[in-house]
């Protein structure tokens, strides 16, 4: 499939979503027609057979059934209308994000650091953000998983060929994914700590420990049956099963506060389940040849259940249990069958079993949410491709392009490095692509490190810590000059190389803080200290001087560049990177075009 294949794909699921969201509105409709109509008629045939008792009461209960059971339909048809219409807006938003619109989706903003050793740099977060285009997750835990993996890509080979693995199957189920997102869109993306919720289940009142509680739950329900019993048989008087009930009512009141602080405990927590159920049993329905995914299957089964069915126990004991606060039960099962206490007890019993288990449940929907969002970005890309990760230090891609850059007009570019240490020292003109091309490489490692397939021909990468300086900032809060800020950060470069971690460094405009003659020494020898110490990345700088570097290190830096064309006194680029340095610059054309000429 191609661009333009999926794109057609999309446009012809909207039309199919409308189509039948209009059969589904109809049959809504017609159903309340036949309800109105039903309840009319009942009416009408009670009235006319009002002096016959028993055809009355056939009739009335008749037309009550017919009632209920066309009510279940709306239901069930109002349920399909709201999926169909989640699944329409998924759809349609999916087509603009294909158009480069991701307005739709959530930037994460709130998980922006200018402090991060390369999100701010490479615009990760925030609007028209990286990841806004590729985030479709559906849950806030899948969301901050998700970001975790891009601020901290893996560095170890096999856990990123097993997480490739898992969004290649993921991305061949198209109608999974899309099935699971439109379930977590319906059921609504909240801010819930997972950690937290999951330790709270142990702060309880305890009644399944009680010997006492334990005892009245058996022995109560016994007592009147062996009471009635006896009754029955004229031994006892009856009026005794009167005084068991008063004796027993009392007993039963006396938890009373302690069951009702249970129910609004769980009233929260098994509302939250509940809530997540739906895309637990998507997870365990579905077969997985991963093992990333078998792994995130698994987590959800304890002891022959699994969490969507252990869940749906905990709903039905918290239901029975809010039964106890209404007065039939209050008067009745509470007292004979101590009904409160047997499903306070059973809560807690399914806490004791169950609650451990709680947290791994979210953290494998995280990890499932997530890889969602990556599977669905490989099938929105169907060009992209998915890397080598390597063995031994490497860095090269055939055509590598930046994500986020129009297919139509996105220049891409190759890059190589397999030796270490190795610099590309890139030089150019402003506007010419050197920043784009250092983000470029940025992203796709990145990406590469997420298991997620790459904007290129191909590629070869070697998953290592990437660090960039590209956006340096100065700090009034901290009292920091931008100088300082840009000394902390390469200070942080030469500390992580001192303790011998393998790093991928790109650095835009060297000590931009200071004056040029500091700049050039500063940056002349920065670069034989990375060199010194077995380091691999690029510099993009306007200092030509750097250039020299190459015949002084001939097998360690290699010299690139893109150039700026003047003709007919206008200027125009290729984007496109050239072994050497730039012969053209273009800061004085411009300035002259912009400041001088009115």
């Amino acid at each position: 499939m191609d661009i333009k294949d999926l794109i057609s794909s999309y446009q012809t699921a909207v039309k199919e979503q409308e189509n039948e969201l209009q059969i589904l509105k109809r049959k809504i409709f017609r159903t309340g027609t036949l309800r109105l109509a039903l309840v009319l008629s009942v009416l009408a045939l009670a009235y006319i057979l009002w002096s016959n008792t028993a055809a009355t009461v056939t009739v009335l209960s008749a037309g009550m059934l017919l009632f209920l059971f066309l009510l279940k339909c709306h239901d069930r048809l109002y349920r399909r209308k709201n999926y169909a219409e989640t699944k329409l807006r998924y759809i349609s938003d999916e087509l603009k994000g294909l158009e480069y619109d991701f307005s739709a989706f959530d930037g994460a903003e709130h998980r922006a650091d200018p402090r991060h050793r390369f999100a701010s740099d490479l615009d990760l977060f925030g609007k028209k953000s990286f990841f806004q285009s590729l985030n479709r997750t559906v849950t806030s835990f899948g969301t901050n998983r998700l970001a975790d993996i891009f601020l901290s890509p893996s560095e170890d080979r096999e856990q990123i060929l097993e997480q490739q693995q898992a969004v290649r199957e993921l991305s061949g189920k198209y109608g999974l994914i899309l099935h699971f997102t439109v379930k977590g869109m319906l059921t609504g993306k909240d801010r819930l700590d997972t950690k937290n919720f999951s330790a709270s289940f142990s702060r309880i009142p305890s009644f399944h420990r009680s010997r006492f509680w334990n005892l009245c739950v058996h022995i109560v329900p016994l007592a009147y049956l062996a009471m009635a019993v006896l009754a029955i048989a004229g031994i006892v008087p009856s009026v005794y099963i009167g005084g068991l009930w008063v004796v027993t009512f009392a007993l039963s009141i006396i938890p009373s506060k302690k069951v009702q602080h249970i129910s609004e405990l769980f009233e929260e927590k098994t509302g939250v389940l509940k809530k997540y159920s739906s895309l637990f049993k998507i997870m365990e329905d579905e077969s997985f040849a991963s093992a990333e995914l078998d792994r995130l299957k698994s987590e959800l089964k304890i002891s022959g259940n699994t969490a969507s069915k252990t869940i749906d126990r905990l709903k039905n004991y918290y239901d029975c249990l809010g039964l106890a606060f209404s007065y039939p039960i209050l008067f009745f099962f509470n007292p004979v069958l101590m009904w409160n206490v047997k499903y306070a007890i059973k809560i807690e019993k399914w806490i004791d079993r169950y609650g451990k288990h709680v947290e791994s449940w979210f953290s494998a929907l995280a990890k499932f949410d997530s890889l969602t969002s990556l599977a669905i970005f490989a099938h929105n890309h169907p060009d992209y491709i998915y890397p080598d990760i390597a063995e031994q230090y490497a860095f090269k891609a055939k055509a590598l392009g930046h994500p986020l850059l129009h297919r139509d007009s996105c220049v891409r570019n190759d890059i190589s490095m397999t030796e270490r240490p190795f610099f590309i020292v890139v030089t150019g003109a402003n506007m010419a692509g050197k920043s784009t091309y250092l983000r470029t490489v940025g992203i796709n490692h990145i990406l590469a490190c997420t298991g997620a397939p790459v904007c290129a021909e191909e590629m070869s990468v070697f998953p290592c810590k990437l660090v960039t300086n590209l956006r340096t900032a100065d700090s009034l809060n901290d009292n920091e000059s931008y100088f300082f800020a840009e000394l902390k950060r390469l200070k942080m470069i030469i500390d992580c190389l001192r303790a011998g971690e393998t790093l991928l460094v790109i650095l835009d405009e060297i000590l931009k803080g200071t004056n040029s003659i500091d700049k050039q020494k500063g940056s002349l020898a920065l670069i034989k200290q990375l060199i010194a110490m077995n380091s691999n990345g690029i510099i993009a700088t306007h200092d030509l001087v750097l250039g020299s570097l190459e015949k002084e290190f001939p097998d360690n830096i290699k010299n690139c560049c893109f150039e700026a064309e003047i003709k007919d006194d206008r200027l125009s680029f290729s984007y496109k990177i050239n072994e050497g340095i730039a012969r053209n610059m273009n800061a004085t054309f411009l300035m002259q075009k912009i400041l001088f000429e009115t």
